[in-house]
C-alpha cells in the first residue's frame, strides 16, 4: 500500500473546503482561510503572489516563464508541482511503454509532467503523464493554446516525498468529477501502484503486478518489474 495515499482520506467526500465560507470574497481570505482550503498541502510549495483565491491561467504561465517552476491552479491558488528526478524518469519511461502501444493502436495521444490540464472550471492540473483520445481534443487545426480545456482520459501521479494524502485524496476526487476515466498512482518506494475507476474505488497492484489499460486503453499491460527495471537499467556488477 501506499505510503502517500491513505483509504481514509479517499473515502471522505469532503473536499476541504468545509470551514471556508463560500461568500467570502479571495482578497479578503486571512491566513487561516487559506490554510482550511489547503489543509494537509505543503506550505511551501503554496504561492502568495498572486494574493491566494486571485491566480489566473496566465499566472501559471508566467510563474513558469520566470522561475521554471510548473505550478497547478488550485481554487485560484498557485501551487507548486513537485517531481523528483527518479519520479521523472519513471513518468518518462511509462510514456515510452505507451507510446509502443499507440503505435499500433491509435487512439490519441500523450502529455507529460508539464502538460497543463484545465479539467474544471478554475482548476488546472498538470497530472505526470496524462492520454487523451483524439475524440477529447480539439479539432485538427484548431488553436493551439498553452494550456487546453481537455480533461484525460487516463492520469497518471508518480507518487514524491512532497506528496500529502490530503493534496493526493482532493487530486483524484477532482479527476473523477471531471470525467477521468483511469488514474494510476505508482509509488517509487515500495514499487507498487493503484488502479482508480473512481475516488473511492481501486486496485492494489503489488510489485510482481502490471498496470493494465482497461477500457482506456484496450490489451495494454505493463508489469511493474519491467517499468523499474527499464529505469534502473542493466549494470555491470
Amino acid at each position: 500500500m501506499s505510503t502517500i495515499l491513505s483509504d481514509a482520506s479517499l473515502t471522505n467526500s469532503s473536499d476541504s473546503l468545509l470551514t471556508v465560507s463560500p461568500d467570502v470574497a479571495p482578497l479578503a481570505w486571512t491566513i487561516a482561510d487559506v490554510l482550511s482550503r489547503f489543509a494537509g498541502f505543503p506550505a511551501d510549495r503554496i504561492r502568495v503572489y498572486p494574493p491566494p483565491g486571485t491566480a489566473t491561467e496566465q499566472d501559471i504561465l508566467e510563474a513558469e516563464a520566470q522561475s521554471g517552476r510548473i505550478c497547478e491552479l488550485i481554487d485560484g491558488t498557485l501551487v507548486e508541482k513537485i517531481m523528483a528526478t527518479y519520479e521523472s524518469m519513471l513518468a518518462m519511461e511509462l510514456i515510452y511503454f505507451i507510446r509502443c502501444y499507440l503505435e499500433t493502436h491509435k487512439l490519441g495521444v500523450l502529455t507529460g509532467e508539464a502538460g497543463l490540464l484545465k479539467i474544471l472550471p478554475g482548476q488546472i492540473r498538470a497530472p505526470d503523464v496524462s492520454f487523451i483520445r483524439w475524440e477529447r481534443l480539439p479539432a485538427r487545426g484548431s488553436p493551439k493554446p498553452p494550456i487546453y480545456a481537455v480533461v484525460p482520459d487516463l492520469a497518471v501521479e508518480i507518487l514524491s516525498k512532497g506528496n500529502t494524502a490530503e493534496e493526493m485524496a482532493r487530486k483524484l476526487r477532482e479527476y473523477f468529477q471531471a470525467g477521468v476515466r483511469l488514474v494510476w498512482t505508482i509509488e517509487s518506494k515500495t514499487r507498487t501502484a493503484r488502479a482508480y475507476t473512481a475516488a473511492g474505488d481501486w486496485t492494489e497492484i503489488g510489485s510482481d503486478g502490471s498496470l493494465r489499460g482497461g477500457e482506456v486503453l484496450p490489451d495494454f499491460e505493463l508489469p511493474l518489474a519491467r517499468l523499474f527495471a527499464q529505469v534502473e537499467g542493466q549494470r555491470d556488477e
